[in-house]
């Protein structure tokens, strides 16, 4: 009876082994609407955008698709976030070894100060301890559970991070070929405005236009100029942003222009966006499920912080050999062992283990507010580039129109100022107005373009 008794207290605790104090997590996600209220409104339309996986190939752009497999091997952030990562996999391996028993090998000399109880002085051993924490509280657990949940979080990071340098990647990319299409409008104005410069300059000296006309079509040609070696300018640095997100030095990377025929067509046609867009397909992006983990990862570490109340139980042994003879130090005669449980309790501390658990559960809370608003944020950013992409449609459209009424007041002009029935003033308001109605109608399709470029960078799936 006796013997029950002095076992009681053990066979209690390896009956609470296993038990978790980790508290179970409180929903906390944020409550999600049924569709996008700007999302385009009428028949669902099937959309023509590839997944978003690659959601760039909708270009058909080799030189893209090119850049975007260098990003992926250059970009020094990129590399910087997948070691973060191997980081985050190796606390994880620590944390699940702390569940299992560690075996050292001990290897000692000492000597003695008192010759009565050794002649020589001089002692020496070897030794195989080995010790076991059995996680009776789960504080080892919720560690595993804490780093586990660490780790996914860093690769959801890094799965954000490459999304976002994908979609920085495209649209430094379409600014570029933007810029590019915007130089080449310019140069052609250019030309003609250098023709009108010749032509007003024999008006003059044949006294049929005064000094002023000449005065003006010379301000119209440079300030053409002007502006097309600012765009040249915006070109290049462009290029230069394009060389550091692929991981090269500026003065490396020449990205070809395009050909006469590619800058005429540019920029391609915008993709319809679907209708009734579910708002839950943001459920699976990168940087929500990242700021999800954090949550996890903050409640698992209560846990810890919990189990500390609580004693540690132990298990270590020990076996090995001690003599003042080296020579015959491996005999049996010098052979000695130690088995048995340990149990350790902290009785005071001061208050740092409450502290400890207050610590862990406003780390919770920061984690599940920062939670929310990252899932906040996210629709805030869908819905803001949604009606962009919608209305910049219609605007676009607008501004069409209006660079077509701008062309055909051009053609007009110009026969009337060849007729002489107009002065070179009304030549040169019209001529410019096309020039702005061209370059406007050309920034607002970019803009379209860069708008669907975010939703698919978003993790949209169509």
């Amino acid at each position: 009876m006796m013997s029950r008794l002095r076992f009681t207290p053990w066979l209690m605790l390896l009956l609470l082994a296993g038990c978790s104090w980790v508290p179970s997590l409180k929903p906390f996600q944020a409550q999600a609407p049924e569709q996008f209220k700007e999302a385009p409104k009428g028949p669902s339309v099937k959309p023509a955008l590839h997944s978003a996986v690659a959601w760039w190939t909708v270009l058909n752009d080799p030189v893209l698709n090119d850049l975007q497999s260098q990003l992926l091997q250059g970009n020094s952030n990129l590399q910087a976030l997948s070691a973060q990562n191997r980081q985050a996999r190796a606390a994880l391996a620590a944390a699940q070894a702390s569940l299992w028993p560690s075996l050292n090998l001990n290897a000692g000399v000492g000597r003695s100060a008192n010759q009565l109880t050794s002649p020589k002085g001089t002692s020496y051993s070897v030794s195989t301890p080995l010790t076991w924490e059995l996680d009776v509280w789960g504080r080892l657990d919720a560690q595993a559970s804490a780093a586990q949940a660490g780790l996914q979080a860093s690769q959801e990071d890094l799965a954000a991070a490459r999304l976002s340098l994908q979609t920085t990647l495209v649209q430094t990319y379409l600014s570029l070929r933007t810029a590019e299409r915007q130089e080449a409008v310019l140069r052609a104005a250019e030309a003609a405005y250098q023709r009108f410069l010749t032509l007003t300059q024999y008006r003059y000296e044949a006294g049929v236009v005064s000094a002023s006309d000449v005065a003006q079509a010379q301000t119209q040609y440079k300030t053409t100029q002007a502006q097309r070696i600012e765009v040249g300018t915006q070109r290049a640095q462009l290029e230069h942003a394009v060389a550091v997100l692929v991981g090269q030095s500026p003065s490396e990377l020449r990205l070809p222009a395009l050909s006469e025929q590619a800058l005429a067509n540019w920029p391609p046609a915008v993709p319809e966006l679907p209708a009734l867009i579910p708002a839950t397909v943001l459920e699976k992006r990168p940087d929500i499920q990242a700021a999800k983990r954090r949550v996890e990862a903050a409640n698992a570490q209560i846990g810890v912080a919990r189990a500390a109340f609580f004693p540690t139980v132990s298990f270590a042994a020990n076996a090995g050999y001690r003599n003042t003879d080296l020579s015959n130090l491996i005999n049996a005669s010098n052979q000695f062992w130690s088995i048995g449980p340990t149990l350790a309790l902290s009785l005071f501390d001061g208050g740092q283990r409450r502290a400890a658990r207050a610590q862990a559960e406003a780390v919770l809370d920061q984690a599940v507010a920062n939670y929310r608003q990252t899932v906040l944020t996210s629709f805030q950013d869908i819905e803001d580039n949604l009606v962009a992409a919608v209305q910049l449609k219609d605007q676009a459209q607008a501004q069409q129109e209006a660079l077509d009424a701008a062309q055909k007041n051009l053609a007009i002009t110009q026969a009337q100022y060849q007729a002489g029935t107009l002065s070179a003033l009304n030549l040169v308001l019209a001529q410019t107005t096309a020039l702005s109605a061209q370059r406007t109608l050309l920034d607002l399709q970019t803009r379209r373009w860069l708008a669907h470029n975010k939703l698919m960078g978003s993790g949209l799936e169509f």
